[in-house]
């Protein structure tokens, strides 16, 4: 019955060892999980405030505010202005970098949704 038991034991850590090993090849390189046409509703909330900070930016390039409208509706379609007022207003809270914050203040004022937080930041221009 020893003797089996210590033959048993090492073949069951060996073949446990192979599975797991087999299991993460097939999972991280032969067929790993592709994500695709992925809504930004989706993302991880970091991801998330830079989706935004991405929109306020190409506001503040191109000026086409019916373009940020729709990009941030895809964040929150109820209330579309509300993903940017809440992060205008944690950068300003935290301290973040000034341009971000101005880029954002600007494009939540042109959507009527600026704050009085923002307001320091949407008299000046750069």
């Amino acid at each position: 019955m020893w003797v089996s038991m210590r033959r048993l034991l090492p073949l069951t850590l060996i073949g446990l060892a192979a599975g797991i090993g087999l299991g993460l090849l097939v999972g991280w390189a032969l067929w790993p999980v592709e994500y695709t046409n992925t809504s930004p509703a989706e993302l991880r909330q970091d991801y998330a405030n830079d989706y935004v900070l991405m929109v306020a930016a190409s506001y503040w390039v191109e000026g086409d505010v019916q373009a940020a409208r729709d990009r941030l509706a895809l964040l929150d379609a109820d209330e579309p202005s509300r993903p940017l007022v809440e992060l205008t207003e944690r950068l300003i809270a935290e301290g973040g970098r000034p341009t971000d914050i101005r880029m954002l203040a600007r494009l939540a004022d042109r959507l009527g949704a600026a704050t009085a937080e923002m307001a320091p930041y949407l008299g000046e221009t750069q």
